[in-house]
C-alpha cells in the first residue's frame, strides 16, 4: 500500500466514526440503508466507466468516492454502523435480469447484512422468474426506468408486478426525470401502475427528484408508497434538483415512509453527508430516527430478526446500456 493509500484509509476510518456518532446520538443501534449498489464485477465496473465519462456528457463531474474492491465495501459499510444494505441490481436489457437475480441471491447469502435483492425487466418469462425470486425469499426488487427505459404499465410485467404485490415484496423503483429525463419516468407511468397494484409497496428512489411535489402527491394518495432520500438533500443533488422548501411540511407529515437511501458506493460525496443533509433540513430528531432506521425496521424486519419484506405473512407489521444510467 502507498504512503497515499494509507491516508486514504485514514480518512475513511474517521468517517467511520462520524457515521456511528450520529447514529449514537440518535441513540439508533445503526443504520438502515435501503439503496446500495453491489453488483457482478464486470457490470459495475462499465457503471463506474459510465459516472468516469458523465462530466463531459453533462457538465456535472461524478467522481466515484468508494471504488474499492467488493470486500472493502462491504467492511465499510460494517465500518459505518450500516446494520442493513441492498445490492440494488438492474438490467438494461432482456437476458439480464434472472442472471442478476441469481448473483444476488449468492451475495445475500455470503453477507448476512444484505437484504436478498432481485430485479425485472419487460421479457418473456418475467413472472416465472420474480416467483422464483420470491419463493427464495427475496426481500426488495430494483426497477430501474430509466436504464431499462421501460414502461412499468408494459403487459408483460402485470403478473410480475401482482406477485410482488401479493407476496409484500418492496420495490426501490428509480422513476423521477433527474437529472435528464428518460422515455418512462415521471410520476405518469408510475400513476398508471399504482391505479392497477394500488397496493404495491414500492419505493420511490431518490425522493422521485425533480418531481418531488408529484411523488409526494403519491405517497399520500397510495399508503404503500414511500420514498427513500437517496442523493436528495445534498449539495450534489441540490445543483441540478433542489428540493422545494414550500414542500418541507408534507415531507415532514409523511416521515413514517421516508427511508434512508445513499447510493453509496456511487456518490461523489462522502457517505456522512448523507446524513448531513438530512439532519440540515430541520426536522427534528425523531423525524431522523425514522428516516435512518425505523421505518426500514418496521418495513421489512429489524436486523437479526427473522421477518422478511415487511411482514410477508400478509399483517403488513414487522416482525419481532440504453438508458441513461445517472444515477442507481
Amino acid at each position: 500500500m502507498s504512503e497515499g493509500d494509507e491516508g486514504d484509509e485514514g480518512e475513511k476510518g474517521d468517517e467511520g466514526q462520524g457515521v456511528r456518532e450520529f447514529a449514537a446520538r440518535l441513540g439508533l443501534p445503526g443504520l438502515f440503508d435501503v439503496h446500495t449498489h453491489f453488483m457482478p464485477e464486470r457490470v459495475l465496473r462499465k457503471v463506474w466507466a459510465y459516472f468516469d465519462s458523465v462530466g463531459p456528457l453533462t457538465g456535472v463531474e461524478w467522481p466515484i468516492t468508494y471504488r474499492e474492491e467488493e470486500d472493502r465495501r462491504v467492511a465499510l459499510l460494517r465500518e459505518f454502523g450500516v446494520l442493513r444494505f441492498t445490492s440494488m441490481i438492474y438490467p438494461h436489457k432482456a437476458g439480464m435480469a434472472r442472471w442478476l437475480n441469481d448473483w444476488a441471491a449468492g451475495f445475500a447469502a455470503r453477507v448476512p447484512e444484505c437484504l436478498h435483492t432481485a430485479t425485472l425487466y419487460p421479457e418473456e418469462g418475467v413472472a416465472a422468474y420474480v416467483g422464483e425470486a420470491v419463493g427464495r425469499g427475496a426481500q426488495v426488487c430494483k426497477v430501474h426506468l430509466q436504464v431499462g427505459d421501460f414502461d412499468p404499465c408494459d403487459a408483460l410485467l402485470d403478473e410480475a408486478w401482482g406477485i410482488l404485490s401479493d407476496a409484500r415484496v418492496p420495490v426501490v423503483i428509480h422513476c423521477g426525470s433527474g437529472p435528464a429525463p428518460g422515455t418512462y419516468t415521471g410520476p405518469g407511468p408510475v400513476g398508471r401502475l399504482l391505479a392497477r397494484h394500488p397496493r404495491l409497496r414500492l419505493i420511490v428512489a431518490h425522493m422521485g427528484m425533480p418531481e418531488y411535489a408529484d411523488f409526494l402527491g403519491l405517497a399520500e394518495r397510495y399508503d404503500e408508497v414511500r420514498l427513500d432520500t437517496t442523493m436528495a438533500f445534498t449539495d450534489f443533488g441540490e445543483r441540478f434538483a433542489p428540493f422545494p422548501q414550500r414542500e418541507t411540511k408534507r415531507l415532514r407529515d409523511l416521515g413514517d415512509r421516508v427511508l434512508l437511501g445513499s447510493d453509496f458506493p456511487n456518490i461523489p460525496y462522502p457517505y456522512v453527508h448523507q446524513l448531513q443533509a438530512l439532519e440540515r433540513l430541520g426536522l427534528g430528531d425523531d423525524w431522523l430516527r425514522g428516516v435512518c432506521y425505523r421505518n426500514a425496521a418496521a418495513l421489512f424486519g429489524p436486523p437479526g430478526g427473522s421477518g422478511g419484506a415487511g411482514g410477508i405473512d400478509g399483517s403488513g407489521a414487522a416482525p419481532g446500456s440504453q438508458g441513461i444510467h445517472r444515477y442507481g
